[in-house]
């Protein structure tokens, strides 16, 4: 059995080392110059390649009821399993898993080299332009023949790394839905309004909830990062999935940020009732950049009290220092999205085997598919348990 692969990232590689035995040729067709571009940023540069929490809450789909099918716990000891015997030693940080080299030419180093020990050839500087599907066989470029095809092209997100979208235009020529992809664990931008240039550069610990059209979403803790253009930070990013949904089906979306989220109200309130000016009792709790922030919006002079303002603007002072609403108005463009939201709709995937339901012998994995996670290794997580998955099925020719 002769089977490609095209593309050699994350989901490609491990497919491919899963999937080769001696009964079948396995070649990886990879555009960039080397495989494995985007391991290579991962994690600042450690590859943070899987997470201890594998909770289903980690995890977004347009069809929320299949992602258990994938994300399970056997699949999770598949993985474990895989980068066991691969000879990856894990280093812990927070749930975080690293290789203990700190490096992600680590992972990516392995993953080829095992695929060289594995005799799959793999070819690099190959742009795939054509599939088609001839008496049972893939024609790749109307002169490569194959038994089996797998998709592992990656979404729209980081071009830089190759990733153009083109497995999207493969997918719809074999008649498969695509769910609009959309920038995801990305950057958000709200209206310019003039703090935006007063908070740029702050960065601090805070509470955020997201507001879809009047409902409350999902609260996130962690640093955020103030802009020019809004906010950023791993907390934000766990937020931009569905946010970048809600703004494509048009609904009104709204972050809120608690600057103080180690404070009640009731105490805070009682570090701020006494006599002193408001500045020098916001100065003992918040970035100085972001005190005079608070101020401006609030239209309050640096040496009034708390007991001089009205009731009516202390509710607003507590409301800006514990629920300071921001409209997301856009998110940042692909170029900075870690991954895209969207993709092929996981209902037309058999999930046990990654195999589409609309061409046989076709598979799909990685970043194709309408399953993104959280920051923090779970999208390389989708890419490994579907890789291997996919792999297996076709190592076995396991039938679902």
């Amino acid at each position: 059995m002769k089977v490609a692969i095209i593309g050699g990232g994350a989901a490609g590689l491990v497919c491919g080392i899963t999937a080769k035995n001696e009964n079948n040729e396995v070649i990886i067709l990879e555009r960039n110059k080397e495989c494995g571009k985007k391991i290579l940023v991962t994690g600042n540069g450690k590859c943070n390649y899987w997470n201890t929490s594998q909770r289903l809450f980690h995890y977004q789909s347009s069809k929320e009821n299949e992602i258990n099918k994938l994300i399970n716990e056997t699949t999770e000891k598949e993985v474990l399993d895989f980068f066991d015997n691969l000879g990856v030693l894990p280093k812990y940080k927070n749930g975080y898993m690293y290789p203990n080299s700190n490096q992600s030419s680590t992972i990516k180093e392995l993953l080829v080299e095992e695929c060289k020990n594995k005799n799959i050839e793999i070819i690099t500087d190959y742009l795939v332009e054509s599939i088609e599907k001839v008496n049972d066989k893939f024609i790749i470029n109307k002169h490569l023949e194959f038994d089996k095809i797998v998709l592992a092209t990656g979404s729209y997100a980081a071009p830089k790394t190759g990733s153009t979208g083109m497995g999207y235009d493969f997918l719809k020529h074999f008649n498969h839905t695509i769910i609009k992809p959309l920038p995801a664990l990305v950057q958000l931008k709200t209206y310019k309004f003039p703090y935006l240039n007063e908070w740029k550069g702050i960065r601090t610990d805070v509470n955020l909830t997201h507001i879809d059209a009047g409902k409350i979403i999902r609260h996130e803790s962690g640093e955020i990062q103030l802009t020019d253009y809004g906010i950023s930070g791993i907390c934000v990013f766990n937020l931009s999935n569905r946010i970048a949904r809600g703004l494509e089906n048009g609904r009104h979306q709204y972050v809120l940020i608690d600057f103080l989220p180690s404070l009640t109200n009731d105490q805070l309130i009682e570090k701020l009732e006494n006599n002193k000016p408001l500045k020098n009792n916001l100065l003992g709790l918040l970035n100085k950049k972001l005190v005079q922030v608070i101020l401006n919006k609030n239209n309050l002079t640096e040496n009034i009290s708390y007991n001089q303002l009205t009731k009516l603007n202390q509710v607003n002072l507590l409301g800006n220092l514990k629920n300071f609403q921001v409209e997301i108005i856009a998110t940042n463009s692909y170029d900075d999205a870690q991954v895209c939201s969207g993709g092929v709709s996981l209902d037309e995937v058999n999930l046990h085997t990654m195999e589409s339901k609309k061409e046989n012998n076709l598979y799909i994995i990685g970043e194709l598919l309408d399953l993104t996670g959280d920051c923090g290794g779970y999208n390389l997580g989708i890419a490994w348990r579907s890789g291997i998955v996919a792999g297996k099925a076709i190592r076995g020719n396991i039938n679902d």
